[in-house]
């Protein structure tokens, strides 16, 4: 029995950062789409649904905390990993509101690739196919 191909969204606001994590994920055989901030990805995962959300927290025009509450409006059942290397700023900790939000995983930047690759494939391996 063939396993269907996992889609994975990554928004983040640094290009460098989005090249990578393609470069990345599609090593690992899934199929990436990519948004420089939230509204590019709600749209994209509006046309072109992912099976996996990869979001920075700190990006302009949407960041990635009111990108997970409008991903949970909108599609709650897609598992959404947060990640930041804001850590806390003014005294707010976003990786534990994400946590609060709904996110699946939070990962503090610099992201290990091997941590990354390793959460994907466990939140993908527990999802129906």
């Amino acid at each position: 029995m063939r396993r269907r191909t996992i889609r994975i969204l990554v928004i983040d606001d640094n290009s460098d950062i989005r090249d990578t994590l393609r470069w990345l994920l599609e090593g690992e055989g899934y199929i990436v789409s990519v948004a420089a901030n939230g509204a590019e990805g709600l749209h994209l995962q509006r046309n072109a649904p992912a099976d996996v959300v990869v979001t920075d927290v700190f990006m302009p025009e949407q960041d990635g905390i009111e990108t997970l509450w409008k991903f949970r409006e909108e599609f709650p059942n897609v598992p959404i990993i947060v990640m930041s290397g804001g850590g806390s700023a003014r005294g707010t900790d976003y990786l534990s509101v994400a946590r609060e939000l709904g996110a699946e995983k939070t990962l503090r930047k610099p992201l290990d690739p091997k941590e990354l690759i390793d959460v994907v494939g466990q939140i993908t391996r527990s999802r129906p196919s």
